[in-house]
């Protein structure tokens, strides 16, 4: 898709809390993660490919390929599909199957779109057929203005579950460079293009606090 990249998805991320959205904390998503990982790596002891849980086989490659259109690989990581993304969705829509009719009802409608478009079901499109449908209904005033508020509903439920089990990943959690609770042994002030980011400086800050200080007495 030309709008939608990692980085759009990342704000998407950072404005709107999507693990609680979808009502799940950091710390059962870290457990779907695990859970999905597991799955795939005992399929990749046994020299098979990973079996989906809830989704069909068709389906299951449909996603794929929508999750890795949202977040492709570029140069900091991979793909939504090298982050283990679609095991992780797969087993999301197992526990939560609130969910699971909006997943496969907009799976269904994804393919009954291309097939009215171009003829053919989306795994089997092009790259240029499937970003065209999804250019449509990633934003939900354009999905409208099309008359694709359904599908642009659908893309809303993946973009944001896609999102959620990227950046709750490991690759996910490199690629942003969070690192946790590190000590830091000494303090040594803010970064220099921080300050001039944010167009303070100590010294601003100094005399900032000598008036204040002043003030109140």
């Amino acid at each position: 898709m030309s709008d939608i990249s990692r980085r759009k998805a990342l704000q998407v991320l950072g404005s709107v809390p999507a693990v609680a959205g979808l009502g799940w904390t950091g710390a059962e998503a870290a457990q779907v993660h695990q859970h999905a990982e597991q799955a795939r790596q005992a399929a990749a002891a046994e020299g098979t490919a990973y079996t989906p849980k809830f989704f069909t086989k068709h389906e299951y490659e449909t996603l794929r390929l929508l999750a890795d259109l949202i977040i492709p690989a570029d140069e900091r990581s991979g793909s939504a599909s090298d982050a283990g993304v679609p095991e992780f969705v797969d087993f999301m829509m197992i526990d939560q199957p609130a969910r699971q009719t909006a997943m496969r009802g907009g799976l269904r409608w994804l393919d009954r779109e291309c097939g009215e478009r171009f003829g053919k079901r989306f795994v089997d499109c092009t790259t240029t057929e499937r970003s065209a449908i999804l250019d449509d209904v990633a934003w939900p005033k354009k999905a409208e203005e099309k008359s694709l508020t359904h599908g642009g509903r659908f893309f809303t439920l993946v973009r944001d579950l896609t999102a959620t089990g990227f950046w709750s990943s490991k690759m996910g959690i490199e690629d942003i460079g969070y690192v946790g609770n590190v000590p830091v042994g000494a303090w040594t002030g803010c970064p220099d293009e921080v300050l001039e980011k944010l167009g303070v400086s100590y010294e601003g800050l100094e005399k900032w606090y000598e008036t204040g200080s002043e003030a109140g007495n």
